[in-house]
């Protein structure tokens, strides 16, 4: 899919025109699990926008449709853009996912309006060559919060190796009247990961509890 820029020099300024406050991406390169030494780094990445709540003040029940189709989009190319930046590109990427944290005069259905459906799901999934659904975290906040944002492989969601998060700190946002939309990536497995997944299981079902109460 190619988006194509009017009128603006940048996604950027699109998306200051559409009320985004901040953009920041964060990134650390892990290096060591407790003592022991990966052999070779995980590093992860989230970017996260901050931006004017179109629906504060608005009742329930009010459609949300117009301004997803506006705003959500734009959202996942800035966002994905500095997760391609910060990391070296799609093929450095391995897992995704994505959160967004509504102010306290907001719904949780508006944090949920710009994240889960395909006006940014399927952007940032195309533009990180991924297919997997995005895994999530959604939410309501005072501004100064914490997020820890889950993550799965871009192409092989059940694969338990990637199975991994990050924590993002919003140390101003979102205000009463804003949300908070993050993205998030990392170019790698956990740490030592070996826990098998579903190639490697047994059959497993409540009968293996039998005999285990006196």
């Amino acid at each position: 899919m190619t988006l194509t820029v009017s009128k603006a020099n940048s996604y950027h300024d699109i998306a200051a025109r559409l009320g985004v406050r901040t953009i920041t991406t964060t990134s650390e390169e892990i290096q060591a699990d407790l003592e022991w030494s990966i052999s070779t780094p995980l590093r992860q990445a989230a970017a996260v926008a901050v931006l004017k709540n179109p629906w504060a003040g608005t009742e329930p029940l009010t459609s949300l449709q117009e301004e997803t189709e506006r705003i959500a989009p734009v959202l996942a190319k800035v966002l994905s853009d500095r997760l391609l930046d910060a990391l070296g590109g799609a093929a450095n990427i391995e897992t995704f996912g994505k959160a967004a944290i509504v102010g306290t005069e907001g719904e949780l259905e508006h944090a949920g309006a710009l994240i889960h459906t395909p006006y940014f799901g399927n952007l940032v999934r195309e533009f990180l060559e991924g297919t997997s659904v995005l895994c999530f975290t959604d939410g309501r906040s005072e501004a100064g919060t914490h997020v820890r944002v889950p993550m799965w492989h871009k192409t092989h969601a059940t694969n338990r190796d990637h199975y991994q998060s990050i924590d993002v700190a919003l140390p101003d946002a979102p205000h009463p009247d804003e949300i908070a939309v993050i993205a998030v990536a990392s170019t790698g497995p956990r740490p030592f990961a070996r826990i098998g997944d579903r190639t490697t299981d047994r059959p497993i079902d409540a009968g293996i509890l039998e005999g285990l109460l006196a």
